[in-house]
This record gives C-alpha cells, sequence and structure tokens, in this order.
C-alpha cells in the first residue's frame, strides 16, 4: 500500500448538535458528517483536490463501523490513478473507507 497524501486527525466534538438526533440514547457520527470530513481534508491538498475538480463522484463509500462523540478519527487520503480513496480510522478500527473520482470521470 502507498503512503497517504494526507494524514490528518481529527477529534468528533462531544456536543455536537448531529447527536442531540442520531440516535437518542446511543450517539453516532453520521455518514454525511464522515463524508465531510474527507472533503475537508481533501483542502489540505491542493494539487489533488484540483485534479478531482470541484464536485468529485462518490464512487463508493462503505460505514463500517460506529463514531462516537469523543472519538478520534484519523484521515487518510490516498492519491490513486482512477482518483482518491480513503479511510477514515478510529484507533485500529476502520470506520469508513471510498473512492472518490474526478468529477468528468463519473
Amino acid at each position: 500500500m502507498n503512503e497517504p497524501a494526507v494524514h490528518l486527525t481529527r477529534r468528533v466534538a462531544p456536543d455536537h448538535p448531529a447527536f442531540a438526533g442520531h440516535f437518542p440514547g446511543q450517539p453516532l457520527w453520521p455518514g454525511v458528517l464522515l463524508l465531510a470530513e474527507v472533503m475537508e481534508a481533501l483542502q489540505a491538498a491542493p494539487a489533488l483536490a484540483a485534479r478531482l475538480g470541484e464536485r468529485p463522484t462518490l464512487a463508493q463509500a462503505k460505514f463500517l463501523a460506529p463514531v462516537g462523540p469523543g472519538d478520534t478519527l484519523v484521515v487518510l487520503l490516498y492519491d490513486e490513478p482512477r482518483g482518491l480513496r480513503f479511510e477514515l480510522r478510529r484507533g485500529e478500527v476502520l470506520a469508513a473507507s471510498g473512492l472518490l473520482l474526478p468529477e468528468a470521470a463519473a
């Protein structure tokens, strides 16, 4: 496996408003917010972001493990010939993964 083009660590705010309704008594960080973390991490690599364009295509996304309040996420972005492979890890656990393609490749 190649080295990640971007490697960022983020802490999920325990008091984020999304936890209030997603889900009461068993808070879960919504998948759309996990994808937002990927898009924010992409901004740390301007050349890669430019190659994917303003509206990359989400070709694949898998949500594999829950992320909760106060968890620390590691966002890894891998530049590949087809596009951008991403992983979000909670410690050693793979929480989500997927593939973004350049907007023209859709």
